[in-house]
């Protein structure tokens, strides 16, 4: 019921339930208090409310914005708990006290603070906002960006300038109870003038040498930084802050591109959740700037996703643009007719091709260029399940990696609404035993509350089954104890690395300051492989789990995983490079043969009906390598979707953006020298006009008008 309590009320844990109740009841007991009128009581709910406000704010609840979205925002429930006071000194019969009118003049004026102090600070928030951010740029040699205000001026200002009130609320209550001015007074006077000094304080920080450059200085030193960098490959990305990771899975890639790299997103939400990379970055939220941005000496433009916005770099004709995408599926979103708008699309193999060619929607074979997959390097082979019996921890561990439900309804989508339970109790039942991983899409159940259910309901199945056979004496655990303690020391270190970089930075600060410590990077990258080591001895290796958030990462769950069972995604193809056996659930009942039929990737899969009766298959092909009759068509598969082993994918890759930045390159030179014979040209036939052909009389005497 609790559970229930907190998905419908929006909040995230119990407490912050239990606070949310005690807001909302303490307004009504505030009323009541004032009515009897008690001030103990109006004291005892006026702290609780305080508390419970105060709580919901600092864990930033979804609860606290649907309030203010139906008018009981921050400002009005201060306002409401004042005129309650006021009410209350009313029913204490001081309406004709000096009290009353201290406490009424205070609050007026208090409010009409609340004007200049939020003005300042929107100023504030609006000047520091830079026209362009970056990350990796060397923009403080070029423009002055000054130091941001203190945190403790802007950080929920709004509700630090409101709770200023405490100290005229406690003094008129103290004056209501000892029946005495001074206390009251000595609140409003501590209240007003707190306020002022905020206001002053924010005053500095909105004229002189503490505001930002303007927005023409700050592009202007842009282009500069360009003119001087001189990027040749862009990768351009535009999103939502959910599809972050969409661009992050190519940021290892641009790092290790011949030419000189570059990436642009174009909003503020991607750049604050974009990996830590080498690579400079520019976010252009402005279309118009980047359409004016200095970018002439660009050849090549990666797209990762199909956007509107990506129109506004299309447009460009001094470059080639090229889709690559953010993953290999057979789903329709892999063939979007969108594509044709590309100079160039990238598949990673053959099947890329053939998809095109079925789904004819415009994207001409020639256009098509196979390039592998640079970010499948981590994926490791398999090497077989180790010897030994389960109960000793050497059990095989199989991967549970559904899909998302999508935005059009259709039941094949994902197997976790009609199959997903089906698995996980034939996987967490099977004898011989098998560990289970069940790591769900980011995007599990935003659309559909059914799917949200049904993986609420596999987390929990996962969970009871790890539970019972953690109280099971057969299985002995293998779990490293020093492991925890190097996750501890791990993250205690990435933490002290990462700094404040868990909060919303100040753009202009984190724009100048946003140069790439190398060793730095380096250390993070080399702490994290040795988290994601210890993170798995930290427990049993027969210990089912639930694998949410962003760590560990995907592909480490291939590597530590004997099998998997998944969707129609890009996760199957990239599945595939392991060589492992693997699964593939047919949620719309299209039969195997169609199924098949339909999509590239299931051809050496274990194909699943909702009821998922075939995962013995799949069982009998892990625990023995003479039972699984799909090896080979694996090994044909793979070449097939993600193209040969030689040369690398990275090779390919690098290849393929030198071949296209010939072509810019000539095209450019070609339309140069076009231009300059059609200047020749004119310029010759303006001379031919201006001089006279020889015997040919002055133009006054072919019109008579000689003297």
């Amino acid at each position: 019921m609790i559970s229930t309590a907190i998905r419908v009320a929006r909040v995230g844990s119990a407490a912050e339930l239990a606070a949310a109740a005690l807001m909302i009841l303490g307004f009504p007991a505030l009323m009541l208090a004032a009515l009897v009128p008690s001030v103990p009581a109006f004291a005892a709910a006026a702290a609780v409310t305080y508390l419970a406000d105060h709580y919901l704010h600092r864990k930033g609840s979804y609860l606290i914005n649907r309030l203010s979205k139906v008018r009981a925002g921050l400002s009005i429930r201060f306002l409401i708990r004042q005129l309650l006071l006021i009410l209350l000194l009313a029913r204490l019969s001081l309406a004709d006290n000096l009290v009353f009118y201290g406490a009424t003049a205070c609050f007026i004026a208090f409010y009409g603070l609340q004007a200049p102090h939020g003005a300042l600070v929107t100023l504030i928030r609006n000047r520091r906002r830079m026209p362009v951010a970056t990350r990796n740029v060397d923009l403080a040699s070029r423009i002055r960006i000054p130091n941001a205000p203190p945190k403790r001026l802007l950080n929920r200002s709004a509700e630090k300038m409101l709770h200023l009130d405490l100290a005229a609320v406690i003094g008129i209550l103290v004056s209501a109870a000892m029946d005495s001015a001074l206390a009251g007074f000595v609140g409003v006077a501590v209240t007003l003038a707190l306020g002022c000094l905020y206001v002053a304080a924010l005053l500095p920080y909105v004229r002189g040498r503490k505001i930002p450059p303007t927005a023409d200085k700050v592009l202007e030193a842009v282009d500069d930084w360009l003119r001087e960098y001189r990027p040749e490959t862009v990768l351009y990305f535009s999103g939502s802050k959910d599809s972050a990771y969409q661009v992050n899975m190519w940021l290892d890639t641009m790092e290790k591109l011949d030419s000189r790299p570059l990436i642009i997103l174009r909003e503020r939400v991607i750049l604050q959740n974009l990996a830590p990379t080498t690579v400079p970055v520019i976010c252009v939220p402005g279309g118009v700037h980047l359409m004016n941005m200095e970018l002439s000496s660009v050849r090549v433009a990666l797209y990762a996703a199909n956007v509107g916005k990506n129109i506004h770099m299309l447009r460009v004709p001094t470059m080639k643009h090229v889709f690559i995408g953010h993953g290999d599926s057979d789903k329709l979103a892999s063939v979007n007719p969108f594509s044709k708008v590309y100079d160039e699309v990238w598949t990673a193999g053959r099947a890329g091709r053939d998809r095109y060619a079925i789904a004819d929607v415009g994207v001409r074979d020639d256009d098509i260029v196979e390039v592998g997959r640079p970010q499948l390097a981590p994926i490791q082979t398999w090497q077989g399940v180790p010897d030994g019996p389960a109960a000793d921890g050497r059990c095989p561990t199989v991967l549970y990696a559904p899909t998302w439900e999508g935005w059009d309804g259709n039941p094949g989508n994902t197997s976790i609404v009609l199959a997903g339970e089906n698995i996980v109790k034939k996987l967490v039942k099977a004898d011989p035993p098998v560990r289970v991983l069940y790591k769900p899409h980011p995007f599990t159940g935003t659309v559909s509350a059914e799917a949200g259910a049904a993986h609420r309901r596999i987390v929990a199945l996962v969970e009871k089954a790890a539970s019972a056979r953690a109280a099971d004496a057969g299985f002995k655990s293998d779990a490293d104890a020093k492991a925890k303690a190097e996750l501890v020391r791990v993250e205690a270190r990435l933490a002290e690395l990462a700094g404040s970089g868990g909060e919303k930075r100040d753009e202009a600060e984190a724009t100048r300051d946003g140069l790439v410590d190398v060793a730095k990077h380096e250390e993070i990258a080399r702490l994290r492989a040795e988290w994601n080591d210890a993170y798995w001895r930290s427990f049993p290796s027969w210990e089912h789990r639930v694998i949410a958030g962003a760590e560990p990462r995907l592909y480490d769950c291939f590597n530590v995983s004997d099998a998997m069972v998944s969707d129609i995604s890009s996760v199957v193809s990239d599945f595939i490079a392991s060589g492992k056996p693997y699964a593939v659930t047919d949620s719309a009942e299209l039969g195997v043969e169609e199924f098949k039929r339909q999509n590239t990737a299931v051809r050496a899969a274990v194909i699943l009906s909702n009821s998922a009766a075939e995962l013995g298959g799949l069982l009998d092909a892990v625990r023995d390598p003479a039972a699984d009759p799909l090896a080979e068509d694996r090994q044909e598969l793979k070449q097939y979707l993600l193209g040969p082993d030689e040369p690398t994918s990275l090779e390919q890759f690098n290849t393929a953006v030198a071949d296209l930045a010939i072509k810019a390159e000539t095209r450019n030179v070609g339309q140069e020298s076009r231009v300059a014979a059609a200047e020749a040209a004119e310029a010759e036939a303006e001379l031919a006009n201006a001089v006279p052909a020889p015997g040919a009389s002055p133009a006054g005497e072919a019109d008579g008008l000689t003297a």
